[in-house]
């Protein structure tokens, strides 16, 4: 974002646009959020771009976002190497849940959770409130591991009416978040934010990579360490994919248009797939 105009930029990364906003941004983005405005956002990373890369129809659903942010390490890097000023750090997708959460309490904003297993929920639901006394949490649910019925969308967006939330996190995993936010987010009229491991992680059923290991890039190896049976065809061949993706990216190659208003640069406190369902669904609601 330019701290001249305000105006909000974007850059070409295998072939998608990114918009360029750092982390404070993204909160203050987020911060803006209210029921009755549709925003589909995406966070990308070199998983999320490679996969991308081999599917036509996933890229376009990513460049007809509303916003698309630099989720990964690598991402944000290709930002500053194609002149984007703010990429000094990539858009974190778990401290950007967070810190919207924590900074939207004195907005009052409105959070539904959807996705994960029934018990990781309950216990982010748990966490969160503990951690953030006073966050405004008006639905949690874990959904079946399929297809939802015609009935169920129905039942689902009845309930997210009723709820009314300002912003609506998606802990399905990558791609499948990526497409229900495709699929729904116009109907929820609300911003629909899809975090993935995020909830795993604030529920404390995953552990997140130190700091200095996400300061260098390497998060994608603690994670594979940890789940190296899930992981490794992810960065097996979605790393390299992602490399020649860069390598492939025209030069001055112009974005699709972010569709992003100005956004006043402010200030933000930092902190310091995916899922596996026995078909059962779980609902709470504050």
């Amino acid at each position: 974002m330019s701290k001249a105009t305000g105006a909000v930029g974007s850059f070409v990364c295998c072939g998608v646009r990114i918009d360029e906003l750092g982390p404070e941004d993204a909160v203050e983005a987020l911060l803006r959020s209210h029921y009755g405005r549709t925003r589909r956002t995406h966070l990308c990373n070199a998983f999320t771009l490679s996969l991308a890369l081999r599917d036509a129809e996933f890229m376009s659903l990513l460049n007809h976002s509303d916003i698309n942010f630099a989720d990964g390490h690598y991402v944000a890097m290709v930002g500053r190497w194609r002149g984007g000023k703010v990429m000094r750090e990539r858009t974190y997708g778990p401290s950007l849940m967070h810190n919207s959460m924590d900074r939207g309490r004195s907005k009052e904003l409105r959070h539904f959770l959807y996705g994960s297993t029934p018990e990781t929920i309950a216990l982010l639901t748990e966490a969160l409130t503990e951690r953030l006394p006073g966050v405004r949490i008006v639905g949690a649910e874990s959904p079946p591991f399929r297809p939802l019925t015609e009935q169920e969308e129905l039942d689902l967006l009845a309930r997210v009416a009723k709820a009314k939330p300002d912003i609506f996190w998606v802990g399905l995993g990558t791609p499948l978040q990526d497409r229900f936010v495709e699929q729904y987010g116009e109907r929820l009229n609300c911003t629909v934010v899809p975090v993935g491991a995020a909830f795993d992680f604030h529920a404390g059923t995953k552990a997140t990579a130190p700091a200095f290991v996400q300061r260098v890039g390497m998060e994608w190896l603690f994670r594979f360490m940890n789940e190296p049976i899930r992981l490794w065809r992810r960065y097996l061949f979605g790393i390299p994919v992602f490399l020649a993706g860069v390598a492939a990216d025209r030069r001055g190659a112009e974005p699709v248009a972010s569709q992003l208003p100005a956004i006043p640069p402010q200030s933000v406190v930092p902190i310091s797939d995916d899922r596996h369902t026995d078909g059962k669904s779980a609902t709470t609601a504050a």
